[in-house]
């Protein structure tokens, strides 16, 4: 077993190897969460606070159900209604939360970096839960366990990943997890909303970028739709939506084209009839909702590694 882990940030710093130990791990929590009972003490006594400074349901709920599932006690913090808005400083509320016993953050931030922040300050363990736009590690972890459980592995699988690229943290923490672990990458999308190839292609140079979606399916494992920030269309990088959509959306028709054994992903919340199609979402090649499912497993995993 690979040395343990203190923080989880983004997943730049994960071996191949880590990443699959995750996965595997996951496998067994999987099977815990299948029990009549859905709980082990692998946890009991420790402390996880929740710390959402952004409004979230799956990920919330789901690192929630994770830490219960391990026995740990858990404490939900929101930035309403608390010394925040009295003007106390992120590193402070850390501190508080260090001195009240707190053994693991899970913290959601708006600012991108703010966990590299809370990471000097706090003397136990910190899981990233989406920092602005630069990382999302358990969300790309539960893709890849989601993945992984469909094909078997993620090497050699073709993924095409669709929509608000150049804005997406998901993304950023997706191409780390996937190009590890050998899969071959298309982004794609309207050049506003991906940028210079340059800029994608300096960090992982074995990537692709696209500007149409249609003559990339027939050869896809994956197609992962990304959600579409409407304001993108307000600040004038997009002409309207139904033109995204004619061109990007996933559609009946485009589900269509894709190989029987290919995959649909969407990482949620879906703004559906703009980036994908209700009947698209329930679709028997969706795996909208194993992702949401795997999602406690994954955390479990990491809550439980992390904690010895």
């Amino acid at each position: 077993m690979i040395e343990q882990r203190r923080h989880v940030i983004d997943l730049d710093d994960f071996s191949a190897t880590e990443i699959e130990e995750i996965l595997e791990t996951a496998e067994s929590m999987r099977e815990v969460l299948g029990r009549e009972i859905k709980q082990v003490p692998a946890l009991r006594g420790k402390t996880v606070v929740n710390m959402f400074f952004e409004e979230s349901t799956r990920t919330r709920i789901s690192f929630e159900l994770a830490a219960r599932a391990l026995s740990a006690n858990v404490v939900a913090f929101t930035a309403r209604g608390s010394s925040v808005e009295k003007g106390e400083s992120l590193v402070d509320t850390v501190r508080t939360l260090q001195a009240l016993g707190a053994d693991i953050i899970v913290m959601r931030h708006s600012q991108s970096g703010a966990p590299y922040l809370v990471a000097r300050h706090f003397r136990g363990s910190l899981i990233n839960a989406g920092d602005g736009r630069h990382a999302h590690p358990t969300q790309a972890l539960l893709d890849l366990y989601t993945m992984r459980s469909r094909f078997g592995q993620i090497r050699g699988l073709k993924v095409v990943i669709v929509g608000d690229i150049l804005h997406s943290r998901v993304v950023r923490s997706n191409l780390w997890g996937l190009t590890r672990l050998g899969a071959h990458v298309t982004l794609c999308g309207p050049p506003t909303l991906i940028g210079p190839a340059a800029f994608w292609t300096a960090t992982w140079p074995q990537l692709r970028i696209a500007h149409e979606l249609d003559p990339l399916l027939p050869d896809a494992d994956v197609v992962m739709a990304l959600r579409l920030q409407k304001e993108r269309m307000q600040s004038g990088l997009l002409p309207a939506l139904r033109e995204y959509t004619r061109i990007y959306g996933l559609t009946a028709e485009r589900l269509a084209r894709l190989p029987a054994h290919a995959i649909v992903m969407h990482p949620g919340p879906m703004n559906e009839g703009i980036e994908i199609f209700p009947e698209v979402a329930t679709a028997s090649p969706s795996v909208i909702e194993e992702q949401v499912t795997n999602g406690v497993a994954v955390r479990m995993a990491l809550l439980y590694r992390m904690a010895g």
